[in-house]
Parts: structure tokens; C-alpha cells; sequence
């Protein structure tokens, strides 16, 4: 039997490969729908677009509900600190989750210019927002949420909603969009034809190099004026999920610590800029899957190097830092991570295959005699 430490790990590293999922799979949904009012043109162009993604959007949410399971039932605490410290933020997410299908149903219900100009924006609103707020929510991640815990385990937040939006958190909120944006660009490219392809085509390198130029200055940032978290006692990665037993300070920079500790972990910032090389060099090449593979490994490495540089935090306070959850302490019983895994082992490999077949049925792009053919069994 593996040791309650091994299962955490097993259960940080499936966070995060979830987390990833979401990002890339419901990144090209997002990006698309945000991006429909400034590469759709015509109407015909605005459903041309809409459809690279109408048959798969709902399936990619499936991503968002695994993602959000595992941390209820994997980082209960996570989870409860989380929800309740961002309370009006998620509700705006939701808002936003709630209004997207609607505006897909509805959309082409009627004909009118106005009725349907009317859904696109809120297709466009819907798309822009929640990259936005999840980005956001990273940045007051990496620099510790407002929250302590008394001695019963008993969460206080002591932040409020505007508090949230500090200058590195809205630097982290406008990377995360233009990632999805770039995503959402690299599919329209990959799926339409004609001047929306070439229009996608014209905006994927600026979003590119924009994402990489702020992932740089995020990364000075991180390194020169934000203050990490390290733990100062002894750990036991098997004790119990008690945050309160260990204690932990602040110290700017140390978020670099994990880099020194393993070198072979700065791959991953790396990977970073090799996949905007890849994007960059694929879009000029006019090769639009290879360029979907460098947005999507972009948004991979830039996931996973905030990932790499917290841990083991995985919600810093910033009220009482010995109060941070961490992945030796936040986590549910180990009978509880042993089941899912066994869980997981079974869907996860049905998902990936079922959204494999989907994704192989639906090749092709979407073109305009297609929508007129198709018109009334259509987005």
C-alpha cells in the first residue's frame, strides 16, 4: 500500500492535469465565443464560428465539473476557503456559465439583426469574463488569500471583492485571457476557411507575443517584489490534515525556492516560450493544428509552472501564513483519495477516449455552404 504522502501527491498532480484540461478544452470555447464579434463580420460568419465549437462546448464542460469534484472531495478545505473567500466572483462565473447556453440555444431562434447581434454580445461577454476571474483568482493565489483559521478549524475571511483586484492579480487576470484568446484563435483558424481563417491567422501572433511578454513580466514580478511562502517547522507529509500544526513565514522571492531545489523543473517555464515559438512558426507556416499544439502547450506550461513554484501551498494566507494550506495538510483521508483514484482510473480514460471520437468525427472545418445547407439544424 502506498503511504498517505504518496496519494496527496497523486492527488496534486491530478489537480492540476484537470486543470489543464479546463483550460485548454473550454479555453477554445471561451476564446472563440469572445472573439465572435471582432473576426465574424457578416452573420453567416458569426455561425460559421460559433459552430467550430457548438458540437463540443457542452462536452468540454465536463472538464470545469471534474475540476471542481476534485477539489471538493480531494481539498475540502481548499475548496471551503476558496468558494466562501471568492463568494461574489464565483457567482459572477456561474452568471456567466448559466448565460452561455442560453445564448447558444436562443441565438438563431429568430432572425432579426438586433435579437441576434444581442446574443453575440453576451456569447462575447460570457467568453471574456470568466478567463478573466479564474486568472485573477491565480494571481491571489500566488500572493495569499485574506483568510485565517482558528483553533476549531473555523475560516475567517477578512478581504473583501475589490481587494481582490490588486495590480499583480489584474496582471494575471489579463494573461489568462489572452491565452484563451490565443486559443480561441488558433481553433477558429483550425476549423473555419477564407477571410475569417486569415483574419484568426492575423491575430494569433500579437495575442502570442503579448501572452509571452506578460508571462515574462509576471515572472520579474514574482521573483523581485512578490513574497513567497516557506514552511518553517518540520512537516509530516502522513500526519493529519491540520494546517494549524505547522508554521510558516514570507519571504520575497521564494516562490523561485522549488527551481534550485530541482533544476530540472525551470523545463517548465521553458516549455512556456516553446510553445509560442511553435504557435508563432506554425501560424506563418499556415499549418493551423500544429498551431492549436503550441497554444495548448503554452497554456500546459504556464499552468503547470505556477503549479511547480507554489508547491506544496496550495492557498496561501496572507493574514496568517502558518494558516496556509498546503498539500501535506488540506487534503481529505486517505481512504477517501484511495477511492477516487480508483474512480478516476475508470472515467478519466472514458472521457479522454469519448472526447477523442468526438473531436475525430467533427474534423474538418466549418464553412459557409455547409451553415446554408445545414441552417435549420444548426447554432
Amino acid at each position: 500500500m502506498l503511504d498517505y504522502e504518496i496519494w496527496r501527491l497523486i492527488w496534486w498532480g491530478l489537480l492540476g492535469v484537470l486543470l489543464v484540461g479546463f483550460a485548454i478544452m473550454d479555453g477554445l470555447d471561451f476564446g472563440s465565443a469572445a472573439l465572435i464579434p471582432f473576426l465574424g463580420k457578416t452573420d453567416e460568419e458569426r455561425r460559421v464560428m460559433i459552430n467550430t465549437v457548438g458540437p463540443v462546448w457542452e462536452g468540454n464542460q465536463v472538464w470545469l465539473l471534474l475540476g471542481g469534484g476534485a477539489i471538493f472531495a480531494a481539498f475540502p478545505a481548499i475548496y471551503a476557503v476558496a468558494f466562501s473567500g471568492f463568494y461574489l466572483a464565483m457567482l459572477i462565473v456561474l452568471a456567466m456559465l448559466i448565460l452561455r447556453p442560453v445564448a447558444f440555444k436562443f441565438r438563431s431562434k429568430m432572425p432579426g439583426a438586433t435579437w441576434r447581434r444581442f446574443w453575440d454580445t453576451v456569447l462575447c461577454v460570457s467568453g471574456f469574463v470568466p478567463p478573466v476571474i479564474f486568472g485573477v483568482a491565480v494571481g491571489n493565489a500566488i500572493l495569499g488569500a485574506p483568510f485565517t483559521l482558528d483553533d476549531t478549524m473555523r475560516m475567517t475571511y477578512e478581504g473583501t471583492f475589490f481587494g481582490l483586484l490588486s495590480p499583480f492579480a489584474l496582471l494575471a487576470g489579463v494573461l489568462s485571457l489572452l491565452m484563451i484568446l490565443t486559443q480561441g484563435a488558433t481553433w477558429i483558424a483550425l476549423k473555419t476557411e477564407g477571410e475569417i481563417e486569415a483574419r484568426a491567422r492575423k491575430l494569433i501572433p500579437p495575442l502570442v507575443l503579448l501572452t509571452l511578454a506578460l508571462f515574462v513580466v509576471g515572472g520579474f514580478w514574482v521573483a523581485t517584489g512578490i513574497e513567497g511562502y516557506k514552511i518553517t517547522s518540520e512537516i509530516d507529509p502522513n500526519g493529519p490534515s491540520n494546517p494549524l500544526l505547522k508554521t510558516a513565514t514570507q519571504e520575497v522571492g521564494f516562490w523561485f525556492h522549488n527551481y534550485t531545489l530541482c533544476p530540472l523543473t525551470r523545463l517548465v517555464p521553458a516549455v512556456v516560450g516553446l510553445g509560442g515559438l511553435v504557435c508563432l512558426g506554425a501560424t506563418a507556416a499556415r499549418r493551423p493544428l500544429t498551431a492549436f499544439i503550441g497554444s495548448s502547450l503554452t497554456i500546459a506550461a504556464i499552468i503547470t509552472t505556477v503549479g511547480v513554484s507554489m508547491f506544496p501551498f496550495l492557498l496561501p494566507s496572507s493574514v496568517n501564513p502558518s494558516a496556509s494550506l498546503t498539500v501535506w495538510d488540506a487534503t481529505s483521508s486517505k481512504t477517501t483519495l484511495q477511492i477516487m483514484t480508483f474512480c478516476a482510473l475508470i472515467f478519466v480514460p472514458i472521457i479522454l477516449a469519448y472526447t477523442g471520437w468526438v473531436y475525430a468525427v467533427l474534423r474538418g472545418k466549418v464553412t459557409k455552404a455547409y451553415i446554408r445547407e445545414q441552417s435549420g439544424n444548426l447554432y
